[in-house]
């Protein structure tokens, strides 16, 4: 089983304008409504994939129920910790080929449910078979949270997709997460300089001694690819072109492929193609966190995977 967890989800709005107007009344007829955040994109294309999985996090009031009832309606199992704050609304204004988001900080976590979700977490770990972390953390929670996670699970592989303060806790931690997956920018912020897409300069970025003990890298970098480091080897990954109707959502698609490619333990080729194929299916469709598998096989084998 996959655990997937998303410690602050959303509802995900989005309104589509032919013409925003400031200061006036502006009237949106075809909204669009989705249980949102980084975690639940990735479990959303586990399902697609028949993937065993099982999603979790904080949520609460009426816009956490509305995200259980969504994920009862796709058939999706769930098992997140209630909250007394409310889950937050994320909106997505989408006017002349733009789009001006409004995102809501989320509630603020008690140190009481800190405590109550590592416990609820532990016992959901013990069932799972690799866990995949997304997202940012809501206030109130300590910035090393995701490193007293990974304490409570350290028998078990996790994929951790973070970035900033709670990425860097994690790298100076004891346990360390099976596969992170920055993209270039976040790789920079870390290192403190510029990153550029050559191949010796990426190899020495990951041969920083901050990502020791970490056995997956993956660094993806749009529409050139990725580069990636699997213990001592490193990886240029070549994709084809697509036409991209909405890229929204497209690394967490990247993170599901990782993630069940890595669950059934496949080879590292095999982990790279299926983690960037996800992300272009989902670059495809114009619905966040949506692919269509029937064009799988096709961009699979145009993918190069070249160790370098």
């Amino acid at each position: 089983m996959i655990l997937t967890i998303t410690m602050n989800p959303s509802i995900d709005i989005s309104y589509p304008l032919a013409e925003f107007k400031l200061d006036t009344v502006n009237r949106v007829k075809n909204v669009r409504k989705t249980a949102g955040g980084k975690g639940l994109n990735v479990t959303r294309i586990l399902k697609q994939l028949e993937a065993e999985v099982t999603a979790s996090g904080l949520i609460g009031g009426f816009l956490g129920e509305e995200i259980k009832k969504e994920l009862d309606q796709n058939r999706i199992s769930h098992d997140f910790l209630p909250i007394s704050g409310e889950t937050r609304n994320c909106i997505a204004v989408l006017h002349e080929g733009q789009q001006t988001e409004i995102l809501e900080s989320g509630p603020i976590i008690s140190a009481a449910e800190a405590a109550k979700f590592l416990q609820h977490f532990e016992r959901l770990a013990a069932k799972a078979d690799i866990i995949s972390i997304s997202g940012s953390l809501p206030e109130g929670l300590p910035v090393d949270f995701y490193s007293r996670m990974l304490q409570v699970c350290r028998e078990k592989p996790v994929v951790l997709d973070c970035s900033g303060d709670a990425l860097k806790e994690v790298l100076a931690g004891e346990v360390k997460p099976r596969l992170i997956k920055p993209n270039t920018e976040e790789l920079a912020g870390l290192l403190g300089r510029s990153v550029s897409s050559d191949a010796a300069e990426l190899k020495a970025a990951l041969s920083d001694p901050m990502f020791a003990g970490i056995e997956w890298i993956v660094v993806s970098m749009g529409g050139e690819g990725a580069f990636a480091k699997h213990r001592d080897r490193f990886y240029r990954v070549n994709i084809p072109e697509i036409t991209v109707a909405n890229p929204v959502g497209s690394g967490d698609a990247t993170v599901a492929g990782l993630t069940a490619a890595l669950e059934k333990e496949r080879s590292a080729e095999d982990v790279l193609k299926q983690g960037n194929v996800l992300g272009m299916l989902n670059a495809e469709e114009a619905t966040t966190g949506h692919v269509n598998l029937t064009k799988y096989h096709s961009l699979f084998e145009q993918i190069e995977v070249a160790e370098v």
